[in-house]
């Protein structure tokens, strides 16, 4: 059915559940696993990076500010590559080949070129419900996906704190 799963993970806690999913099918029907994830390149850009406009029309950077983007940068990598290894390290134990990979750029398009790339079977991605002006603001990585995709497309639900008591126990997955 299934021979090469890609895995799109973040640093959000609910992606715990989503791997866990993932491999649940993986072992299943002896799937291969690659856990990806994409790192925003403007990540913690706002708040780190304040610009100073000058008399030209060029802005300026804060030489403080760059270095402690770039070490709060360095931080956030560091800690991506240490939990895709430690769920690759879980994938090896449940007797599923694995491998991660974490790259920089836009997440959508990323994770669309890695399944290109690898001739993935199925890409699994999560959803946190975003609804409304959030969606249309800030955007969605499971609709990029559901769209762009060279294959089929498992969308978990992540919004377990609007489901009720009794739908949080099991989450709501659809394929597109």
């Amino acid at each position: 059915m299934f021979n090469k799963l890609l895995v799109a993970l973040d640093m959000s806690e609910s992606c715990t559940d989503l791997f866990d999913q993932a491999l649940a099918l993986a072992q299943d029907t002896g799937a291969e696993l690659t856990l990806l994830s994409v790192l925003a390149p403007d990540y913690g850009y706002r708040a780190a990076l304040p610009y100073y406009p000058l008399i030209t029309s060029f802005p300026t950077v804060d030489e403080s500010a760059l270095k402690a983007y770039q070490q709060t940068f360095q931080a956030y990598e560091e800690k991506g590559r240490e939990r895709l290894s430690s769920w690759c390290d879980r994938a090896g134990a449940a007797d599923v080949r694995a491998e991660f990979a974490q790259v920089i750029g836009d997440p959508g398009k990323m994770i669309c070129d890695r399944a290109t790339a690898d001739s993935t079977d199925l890409i699994i991605v999560g959803s946190r419900g975003l609804k409304g002006l959030r969606k249309l603001f800030i955007g969605s990585v499971s609709n990029y996906v559901i769209h762009h995709a060279p294959c089929s497309v498992m969308v978990v639900s992540q919004d377990t704190e609007l489901l009720p008591e009794a739908e949080k126990a099991s989450s709501q997955v659809s394929v597109a």
